[in-house]
């Protein structure tokens, strides 16, 4: 099966809206197997449509389209669809009952006769119910084709491909298809695909494909076999090739859903500290309460974190943690050695398992000592032992601030997996 994935949208080609459809459409298709041949984006244009179709038709045996299912005269998917194929029309009862029970629950006190138009299906159509919206999706056959209609929006199209579209695609294949994430951090993409170039190089079954996203990386292992089992296997000799040579650079495997915030390092970090049943007590400068925010994000971090306080001025840091003057007037405020008396201060405040403290210039400019933009110390306690990371970050003073939060996290990370 060869699929082309086309979006129907004017709003989509002026940028008014953000076409995230595709991006969970490849990923999906992708795990079962399935290869994306391209992406089109077409206007509202009924001429336009019918030669996008006729394109991806030479091509490819599907074509799955988003958007142009609405009530509207600019809505004309389904009619440039049923076109294509030769098909006319007839009003489809189940549907419109399910529009008029939709519309009722929305509030809505009048139906106009352009509600019925989504209630219009093409001949011989397999009928999609919208359990999310108004808009029924549609299945249209012919010999070898197929087109796939599905709603715009994200909510309707992710549901109706949830429940209906991928248990239809299934069936095309005989095959299992499994797949997980390896997620990667303190390794860019380009130094992970040099490493693991050979195995990229070389694959088959399972499959890799790499994202980048910030501070992190994203390896994504699908397998497919006659069973759930033989996939798993495939997929954990290849994952145990890939840690022997990415070692802690790896900080997660499972996560099937890439963009969940549970999946994210410090919804990690947070769950190995509450699970490892360890204190922290944080200190910031420069990241002004950005790491203890992420860290509060997951439920039950109470039991854990016990304090994070933002000493930004000097006067601060040497009231609230003890920090010497002496050592602020010689070396500065970002430094090596304030960073370390900083997490000392914040360690003995409620005296926790681990604490970290951050400091560092987030920009625009520098300050007077002329140290750069971006660079920042990173300290880290557990039980008595110190450690300092000094990094560099380039971006602007948002970026900077949450990729040295990011870091930090990671060195609270690594901490556990040492000592626990």
């Amino acid at each position: 099966m060869r699929v082309e994935l086309v979006s129907v949208g004017t709003e989509l080609l002026l940028g008014d809206i953000v076409n995230t459809n595709t991006a969970y459409l490849s990923k999906e298709l992708a795990a079962l197997g399935i290869g994306v041949y391209r992406h089109t984006t077409v206007g509202d244009n009924h001429d336009r449509l019918i030669d996008t179709l006729k394109t991806a038709f030479s091509e490819n045996d599907t074509v799955i389209i988003t958007g142009g299912l609405g009530p509207t005269d600019d809505d004309i998917t389904k009619e440039c669809a049923a076109e294509y194929f030769g098909r006319d029309f007839y009003f489809h009862e189940y549907s419109w009952v399910k529009i008029l029970e939709r519309i009722a629950r929305s509030g809505m006190s009048t139906v106009t006769n352009n509600n019925k138009k989504q209630a219009m299906i093409p001949d011989g159509a397999i009928v999609l119910e919208n359990f999310c919206g108004t808009a029924p999706g549609i299945i249209l056959e012919e010999e070898n084709k197929r087109i796939i209609l599905m709603p715009g929006p994200p909510r309707e199209m992710k549901d109706m491909f949830e429940k209906s579209v991928r248990p239809y695609l299934q069936k095309f294949s005989t095959k299992k298809f499994v797949s997980k994430y390896v997620r990667f951090y303190g390794i860019g993409e380009s130094l992970l695909e040099t490493k693991i170039k050979h195995i990229l190089d070389n694959q088959d079954n399972p499959t890799l494909a790499l994202y980048a996203k910030t501070g992190e990386v994203l390896l994504r292992i699908t397998a497919s076999a006659d069973s759930i089992d033989e996939c798993e296997k495939l997929i954990d000799a290849q994952l145990k090739e890939i840690e022997e040579i990415a070692g802690d650079k790896i900080y997660l495997v499972g996560g099937e859903d890439i963009s969940s915030s549970q999946t994210e390092l410090h919804n990690v970090v947070a769950g190995l500290l509450i699970e490892n049943e360890l204190t922290i007590s944080i200190a910031e400068s420069l990241t002004g309460g950005r790491l203890t925010s992420m860290l509060v994000d997951k439920s039950g971090i109470s039991s854990s974190l016990l304090e994070g306080i933002v000493c930004y001025s000097n006067k601060s840091k040497v009231s609230a943690l003890g920090v010497k003057e002496e050592t602020l007037e010689k070396y500065g405020p970002v430094s090596e050695q304030t960073a370390k008396e900083m997490v000392q201060g914040i360690a003995k405040r409620l005296n926790s398992d681990i604490a970290v403290a951050t400091t560092g210039i987030a920009g625009p400019n520098s300050d007077e000592s002329g140290k750069p933009v971006g660079l920042v110390y990173i300290a880290t306690y557990y039980k008595g032992d110190i450690n300092v990371a000094e990094v560099e970050f380039v971006g602007n003073r948002e970026l900077i601030r949450t990729r040295a939060s990011v870091e930090a996290l990671n060195e609270i990370r690594k901490i556990i997996l040492k000592n626990t």
